[in-house]
């Protein structure tokens, strides 16, 4: 794995289509601040927990300006089945589908041998640059409160 984007640095754009075959650019979201909240793989335990915490308290990231998405490798119809799954009310599932992992490598969180991209939260602030990074063990469910507590402070 390469190492994690910095904090300051300039987020590289990208476009995805999310679950419901919609685009989303970063590009296209300047002015508010981005979530990127990174699982490796749909349909896993701690992915999916991680993805409902994230839908639960995706009120109190909107009202601080905040986008918050789900993404991973998977396509975009495994994520539109998985998110209808898991009852999925607000949060947008990314796919990092094609080119394969891409947005993961350019974050420097991809994993090369495993296929997939670590499990990783990336704040974006209004103007593209990256302010709060943290990488988990694959094993580690995030804890949102401490992303919530920087934006807070």
């Amino acid at each position: 794995m390469e190492k994690a984007i910095a904090i300051g640095a300039s987020a590289p754009n990208f476009v995805l289509d999310d679950q419901f075959g919609e685009e989303v650019s970063l590009s296209g979201l300047k002015g508010e601040k981005v979530l990127l909240s990174f699982h490796p793989l749909a349909w896993t335990g701690i992915c999916t927990q991680q993805m409902k915490n994230l839908d639960d308290l995706y009120a109190e990231f909107e009202g601080l300006n905040v986008v918050p998405f789900g993404l991973s490798v998977d396509a975009a119809p495994a994520k539109k089945a998985w998110g209808d799954s898991m009852g999925l009310k607000n949060l947008r599932l990314l796919a990092d589908f094609w080119p394969h992992g891409g947005v993961a490598e350019s974050l420097g969180i991809f994993r090369d041998k495993d296929g997939i991209s670590e499990r990783a939260n990336i704040l974006i602030d209004e103007d593209g640059k990256v302010i709060w990074v943290k990488v988990y063990e694959i094993a580690t469910l995030p804890e949102f409160d401490e992303i919530l507590g920087f934006l807070k402070s």
